[in-house]
């Protein structure tokens, strides 16, 4: 069994294990942090992919559908109407365009959602509150307990005196 005075089994920390214990702790706030701000600027990236995307499938979808399209629809106008074949090719461009501006639209509003996202401005204001919260604390004096420091020096100086094989011997007992 350990003496009354002794410090062994306390879960008390010493002022470097603290600060390394905060630093270690800082280090990995900032590191997600970051890693929050890569996952949002990812996030807004893909949106405007999207929106790109969008707007090359419309381009594709008015160049490349256009002759077939135009001829298929065209001529499947006029066996249904029996128009003119000039105002049959019209309406079928005039559907064509119709798609692409639809496709268009898409595009529109996923670029507008890319706009609006505001990933590494939400990761910048938690950094500046977390410093602000930092900045702020204070570190609180220890009351001295006269009962542990006595012990502490008590051991201290028989540990200089005899070469610390009577703390060893104490602590092993």
């Amino acid at each position: 069994m350990s003496e009354p005075g002794s410090t062994a089994g306390t879960t008390d920390r010493s002022l470097g294990q603290l600060v390394a214990s905060a630093t270690a702790e800082m280090s990995a706030l900032v590191h997600d942090e970051i890693a929050l701000a890569k996952a949002q600027l990812r996030q807004d990236v893909k949106r405007g992919a999207v929106g790109g995307g969008a707007f090359a499938a419309a381009g594709a979808v008015l160049i490349f559908s256009l002759p077939m399209l135009s001829f298929a629809l065209a001529y499947g106008i006029r066996t249904w109407s029996h128009w003119n074949m000039a105002i049959c090719f019209v309406l079928s461009f005039a559907a064509n365009v119709l798609v692409a501006v639809l496709l268009a639209l898409i595009g529109l509003v996923f670029v507008k959602k890319a706009k609006k996202g505001k990933g590494p401005q939400k990761v910048a204001a938690s950094v500046k509150e977390t410093t602000a919260v930092l900045g702020g604390v204070k570190p609180h004096p220890r009351p001295a307990v006269p009962a542990l420091d006595k012990a502490l020096d008590q051991a201290a100086i028989e540990a200089a005196v005899n070469g610390g094989s009577s703390a060893v011997a104490r602590s092993s007992a």
